[in-house]
C-alpha cells in the first residue's frame, strides 16, 4: 500500500467526518445509506456511538485541529448516562468514546466519563461466574440477560478495566472476564462463536450459539475479529499472559481470510463467494493484526503484511472517491453488513467499520502507535 493512498484514504475519511457533523440529524451516526450517506441514528449511541466520538479523536489527534477534540468532547458528554445501563456493551461507548480522549489528549471529560463507565461494568460483575454477562439491557435482537455471554463484550470493556486497575481495582475483574469468555466462545481449532448460556452460579459452559452468525457452529467475522483485537488490547494494557490465545486466534484468521483480503460475513456462508462481505469486520481485523504486529515479533512481517493487504483493499474498492462524477458523498467505507440474519444494513456503511479503518490507516501513516489504544 502506497504512502499516498495511505494519505488520500485518511483525507478522505477526514471529509467524511466534516460531512457527518454538518449532516442534518439528531442523534449518534449508526449506519448510512450507501447511495446518499445519510446516517441512520441512535439518541442514546445504542453500542456503536462510541464509535463516531472515537473518530473525532483521531481526527483530532491527526490534524491537531482543536475543533475536533471540542466535537469529541461534546458528543462523549452525551453517552454519560450510559454508563450505569445494564449492557456490557457500553465497554465499547465508554473505552472508544471516553478512554481514547484520555489516552490520547488526557481530556478532563473522557477521564471522568472513562471512569465512570469503567465502575459500571464493574458493579456488573458476577465474581462466582467469573464474568461480566450480557445484561438485560444488551442491545441484541434476543437472548440477553444475566446468563448470557458474547465475546463482543471483550473489545473496549478490557482496556477500559485494566486502565483502571489500580484507581478502582478492576485488573483481576479485568483477566476474569477475559479469560472466561476464551473459556466459553474459543472452540479448540481458534475459531470463535459469538455467544454462550452459562450457568450463572458457576460459570459453566451451557450451550454455545450465536446471535449474527449464519447457524450455531459457524464462525461470524466479526466474532473473529472481535476476539483478535480484545486479545491485542489486553496484551497492551497489562496482560501479557493471553499471547497464546492472542497468537491462535489471529492466525485462525489470516488462514482463513480470502485471497483478495476482504472477509465474507460469515466464513462458513455455504453460498460463498455469492454473499455479503463485511469490511467492518476487515478493519477491525486489521486493526487488531498491526497491534499484534509490535506485541508479537515473531509475527510481525507476517501480521502487517495481512493487515496491509485488507486496508489496500479496502481502500482501492470500498471507499467513496472524490469525484466530480460520483454523487456519493466522498470517504463512506461500503459493503458494511450489520447483521445478515436479520436481514439489517446488510450493505451499509458502518460507523465501527469506519473507525476501526481510520486507526489502521493512522497507523500505516506512522501517526499512531497501535497500541497507544
Amino acid at each position: 500500500m502506497s504512502k499516498d493512498l495511505i494519505e488520500q484514504s485518511i483525507e478522505r475519511v477526514v471529509q467524511r467526518i466534516d460531512a457527518t457533523l454538518a449532516q442534518d440529524g439528531v442523534g449518534f451516526p449508526h449506519y448510512a445509506d450507501l447511495e446518499t450517506g445519510k446516517w441512520t441514528r441512535t439518541p442514546d449511541g445504542d453500542w456503536t456511538g462510541g464509535f463516531w466520538v472515537g473518530m473525532l479523536w483521531l481526527a483530532a489527534w491527526r490534524t491537531g485541529d482543536a475543533r475536533y477534540c471540542s466535537a469529541a468532547s461534546n458528543w462523549a458528554e452525551r453517552l454519560a448516562p450510559r454508563a450505569t445501563s445494564k449492557s456490557v456493551f457500553k465497554g465499547f461507548l465508554f473505552w472508544y468514546g471516553a478512554g481514547i480522549g484520555r489516552e490520547l489528549f488526557g481530556d478532563r471529560v473522557a477521564r471522568q466519563l472513562a471512569r465512570d463507565g469503567a465502575r459500571g461494568l464493574i458493579e456488573m460483575f458476577n465474581g462466582d461466574a467469573g464474568l461480566i454477562p450480557l445484561g438485560t439491557d444488551a442491545e441484541e435482537a434476543a437472548e440477553v440477560g444475566n446468563d448470557k455471554a458474547n465475546i463482543d463484550s471483550l473489545p473496549g470493556t478490557i482496556p477500559l478495566l485494566l486502565t483502571h486497575a489500580l484507581e478502582l481495582g478492576a485488573d483481576d475483574i479485568a483477566r476474569q472476564h477475559l479469560r472466561k469468555h476464551l473459556e466459553l466462545c474459543v472452540r479448540a481449532d481458534s475459531s470463535v462463536c459469538q455467544s454462550a448460556e452459562f450457568d450463572p452460579a458457576n460459570g459453566a459452559l451451557l450451550r454455545r450459539y450465536t446471535h449474527k452468525g449464519i447457524h450455531d457452529d459457524s464462525t461470524w467475522g466479526r466474532a473473529q475479529a472481535w476476539a483478535m483485537v480484545a486479545l491485542a488490547q489486553a496484551m497492551a494494557f497489562g496482560d501479557p499472559a493471553c499471547k497464546e490465545n492472542a497468537v491462535a486466534v489471529a492466525d485462525w484468521w489470516v488462514k482463513n481470510l480470502p485471497p483478495d483480503s476482504v472477509a465474507y460475513w460469515d466464513f462458513n456462508d455455504p453460498m460463498i463467494p455469492e454473499v455479503p462481505r463485511d469490511t467492518a469486520a476487515t478493519s477491525i481485523a486489521a486493526a487488531a493484526l498491526l497491534k499484534l504486529a509490535v506485541l508479537v515479533p515473531e509475527r510481525r512481517v507476517q501480521y502487517r503484511a495481512v493487515a496491509k493487504a485488507s486496508i489496500d483493499a479496502l481502500a482501492q474498492h470500498h471507499l467513496t472517491p472524490t469525484h466530480p462524477e460520483d454523487p456519493r458523498p466522498a470517504g463512506m467505507l461500503t459493503d458494511g453488513c450489520f447483521n445478515q440474519r436479520l436481514g439489517f444494513a446488510t450493505n451499509n456503511e458502518l460507523i465501527f467499520g469506519d473507525y476501526f479503518f481510520l486507526e489502521a490507516l493512522l497507523v500505516l501513516a506512522g501517526d499512531l502507535q497501535p497500541n497507544r489504544i
